[in-house]
């Protein structure tokens, strides 16, 4: 008899209980990590604005286009969806720009805000209640558009009362600088109008006329998306290029650019809430000039690398190449010839140009404030080249035959694009930062 069969005690059972008995404490030690994890995940979350923010922006991503893209593909398909109590395309408009977008813009500016006029950061009494707000409203809101009127009015009050909690804690900021910086007025400016815009909208959801979700829509976009977007390339882009590109850099940031992008931005506002299309063109041509003089003047040829920078000089590109569309559009009605490009100036705009520089600008942020490297990385670089391809696709819809299909396939691809960003994001935002620090 072997009496060392079970090993050196020669008790053959004690190793596996000593075995079974480690695998218990190990699977308990896990149990306790996991719960200890989950009971400090409100403290990560909430310890600096852009990780909440940016949660709700990326849960967003997803949450938007999934019911556009179910939508248009119930529709194509000739299966029915449920109604949405407002007209659905409005409803995409808004949403995405009111809903998705600007959490992304209330995280990066209540981050920067103390930084660019050196005051204290922001306590999360001051944006937990913009996130509670602006992204509990957003997702009720969602639920109501599948036929549930009540959830739909009750999530855009939410979500007005979010802004008007970041209104008052990024104002304070700025009031205790005298509003000197000139780019953090813009981007306060801009949000004003926004709550205007969302106001209005609520306003259409409740019974007033249709005029108020037009001027909610067109709002969004160039009193509310292009000034900011613009305001953070004018004071980012060439302050990232000069510490790449070294002493051979010129820094082009014109104290005239802010005031004429809005003198020019209002005159489209105007024309285009008086259904003036065919004379945006007096607007939109200086526009694209004006885009593209900037574009230029912040050297993209000294600054593809590395790709951090690079995507944000490909994304920009979007923002010119975009008025150029619009101003084409309206000479083009202008001279009798139609109004040929239909929606494909607006996706330049909205895909081509906030979604690139969305991915851009959120994986900087993203990365420098988790303790990251400054590189874009591999998931970053699929879903940005995996964007500019949903931009074409969205683009050739407004011109092919058959139209509902290439709708269907920009929406499902925008969410295949994103779905691998989001998904990293997420977790970057639920877990400590890699280097220890705070925030």
């Amino acid at each position: 008899m072997n009496t060392n069969a079970g090993g050196k005690s020669g008790l053959g059972g004690i190793p596996l209980r000593v075995e079974m008995s480690n695998a218990v404490a190990s699977a308990a030690d896990q149990d306790r990590s996991l719960r200890a994890a989950l009971a400090e995940l409100p403290a990560v979350m909430a310890s600096a604005p852009h990780r909440l923010m940016f949660f709700a922006g990326a849960s967003a991503v997803i949450v938007s286009m999934l019911w556009w893209a179910c939508f248009l593909g119930a529709n194509w398909a000739g299966h029915a969806f449920p109604t949405a109590p407002v007209p659905a395309g409005w409803a995409h408009a808004v949403f995405t720009q009111y809903g998705m977008l600007p959490a992304f813009i209330f995280g990066f500016l209540l981050t920067v805000f103390p930084r660019w006029m050196g005051q204290p950061a922001l306590q999360p009494r001051h944006y937990v209640p913009v996130f509670a707000g602006v992204f509990g409203g957003y997702l009720l809101a969602h639920i109501g558009l599948l036929d549930l009127r009540p959830l739909l009015l009750a999530g855009i009050a939410l979500m007005l009362g979010g802004w008007i909690m970041a209104l008052i804690a990024l104002g304070g900021v700025l009031a205790r600088n005298g509003a000197k910086d000139r780019h953090a007025l813009s981007c306060f400016v801009a949000l004003l109008l926004g709550a205007c815009g969302l106001a209005a909208f609520g306003a259409f959801a409740l019974g007033a006329p249709w005029q108020l979700a037009y001027f909610s829509i067109r709002i969004g976009t160039f009193a509310l998306l292009v000034p900011i977007y613009f305001t953070v390339c004018h004071r980012m882009i060439p302050f990232f290029s000069s510490n790449v590109a070294g002493a051979g850099y010129r820094v082009f940031r014109p104290s005239w650019s802010l005031p004429l992008m809005w003198a020019l931005l209002l005159v489209h506002l105007v024309l285009d809430l008086r259904h003036q299309q065919d004379w945006l063109w007096l607007a939109d041509l200086p526009l694209a000039v004006f885009f593209l003089v900037h574009w230029l003047g912040w050297q993209p040829w000294k600054c593809m690398r590395p790709g951090l920078l690079a995507v944000l000089y490909i994304g920009s590109a979007w923002l010119w190449i975009a008025f150029a569309l619009y101003a084409a559009q309206s000479l083009l009605a202008f001279f009798d010839f139609g109004f040929l490009f239909l929606r494909a100036p607006a996706h330049a705009l909205t895909v081509g140009f906030f979604g690139s520089m969305l991915v851009a600008m959120v994986t900087r942020v993203t990365h420098g404030h988790s303790g990251r490297p400054l590189q874009m990385g591999a998931i970053p670089w699929l879903t940005f080249c995996l964007l500019q391809l949903v931009v074409l696709a969205r683009l050739y819809a407004e011109i092919s035959s058959n139209a509902p299909l290439w709708l269907v396939i920009a929406a499902f691809g925008w969410i295949i694009a994103f779905l691998p960003w989001v998904l990293r994001s997420l977790w970057i935002y639920m877990t400590p930062r890699l280097d220890g620090k705070p925030g």
